[in-house]
């Protein structure tokens, strides 16, 4: 992608994703007042606000037109709204469609994406995430699960599990390497005002945790997270100097014919061949690790790492900030910093943005000025069912 096509991110928005007292329409509302604030931005000069959310029918009782119903208080006016629903990958999906309207248009364009998964109900939360896989297949998976294996009852945090032993039998990663992973995503959180997880833990703790599925312990897994976060995209041709810039943006949909790191890797792949970026390039990566041992099948999938070395650097602190390789999820990612489907794709370029303004605080990476984010959503019997990746730069100062 050429400067010309490049897209500025004029403002960004995030809630607190600890909180779980906040409704949809709240959440929404100070996200977007926050996002335009920060842009200088009057509602009235946009050209589209797109919205994402995975669980809102079944959830919180709106099924269709939530961006409208939710953001209906937040002054946008007549400003077009476009919803988008693609399990955890709606954010992505979001940022996508947001950036080509911004190019298409050549004016501001509002991302927002916005979930509320504490209802009281777990197991409505649960069949929600599940939605994230055709209904067959799911049917299918739940008849194979083994109870004794699976206590959680997620037939994802079970598919987690059966990668976690693959990348131990292919990969030669360990216990420790996962376990070092959720330390690592505890402690960036815990300097994350916004994360959902606050507190740093130990490797013996995560260790120790009640199991969810197979290897997996509960602090190696991402949580029911509410959560909201906001862009506003503008084509960089058109913004001030300074500002982060989506530079590349690529994205696939799995159909089943790959496996679900197959599918990352031919992604990627399609990314680096854009030439607007390669892994050596990268200064931090906003991982989609809906599990600690994700983050560490991923990285290597990605070909961000080779095979074998992400959890031994891992381990050895490399990918922690200030650490000598790529610093991985400086948010805290889907496990530290929280993972509200919807909108953890855009939560994931929120974070990359603040650090390229050098806005992190305690949890800045060094002379940030490239970082890359994956967020993928839905499982078509084994395979990924939306992977969106995008680049950000630091541009011009």
């Amino acid at each position: 992608m050429t400067d010309r096509g490049s897209i500025s991110v004029l403002g960004t928005g995030m809630s607190d994703m600890s909180r779980r007292d906040l409704s949809p329409e709240a959440m929404g509302h100070h996200v977007v007042r926050e996002a335009l604030a920060d842009a200088g931005m009057e509602p009235e000069r946009l050209s589209m606000v797109v919205a994402s959310n995975a669980m809102g029918g079944r959830l919180c009782d709106q099924g269709c037109i939530r961006g409208q119903s939710w953001l209906r208080k937040s002054g946008l006016g007549s400003v077009p709204v476009v919803n988008v629903d693609n399990s955890c990958a709606g954010g992505a999906s979001a940022l996508q469609l947001g950036v080509m309207a911004a190019r298409a248009n050549g004016a501001p364009v509002l991302v927002v994406g916005i979930e509320k998964m504490w209802t009281g109900d777990r197991v409505a939360t649960l069949a929600g995430i599940e939605d994230g896989l055709p209904a067959d297949y799911r049917a299918d998976m739940h008849s194979r699960f083994d109870a004794s294996d699976n206590p959680g009852g997620s037939i994802l945090m079970g598919l987690n599990a059966k990668w976690a032993l693959r990348c131990m039998a292919e990969h030669g990663a360990t216990l420790e390497h996962f376990a070092a992973a959720a330390v690592k995503a505890r402690f960036h959180a815990s300097l994350n005002p916004m994360a959902q997880m606050q507190d740093a833990v130990s490797m013996d703790a995560v260790l120790s945790a009640p199991q969810v599925a197979g290897v997996l312990t509960r602090l190696m897994c991402s949580s029911f997270t509410d959560g909201a976060a906001a862009l506003v995209l503008a084509p960089a041709s058109r913004s001030p100097r300074g500002v982060p810039r989506i530079i590349a943006s690529v994205a696939r949909s799995g159909n089943g014919e790959m496996d679900y790191h197959e599918r990352l890797a031919e992604t990627s792949s399609a990314l680096w061949e854009t030439g607007a970026v390669g892994p050596s390039d990268l200064d931090m990566a906003e991982i989609h690790d809906a599990t600690s041992p994700e983050e560490i099948y991923a990285l290597e999938s990605l070909g961000l790492f080779a095979s074998g070395e992400a959890g031994p650097a891992t381990l050895a602190g490399e990918t922690t900030i200030g650490g000598r390789r790529l610093t991985v999820n400086p948010s805290g990612g889907l496990v530290g910093r929280g993972h509200p489907l919807g909108a953890t794709g855009i939560a994931q370029v929120v974070e990359l943005a603040t650090q390229l303004r050098g806005r992190g605080g305690h949890r800045q990476v060094p002379g940030a000025r490239t970082g890359l984010a994956v967020n993928t959503g839905g499982i078509i019997e084994g395979d990924a069912a939306y992977v969106g990746m995008h680049v950000l730069s630091a541009g011009d100062r």
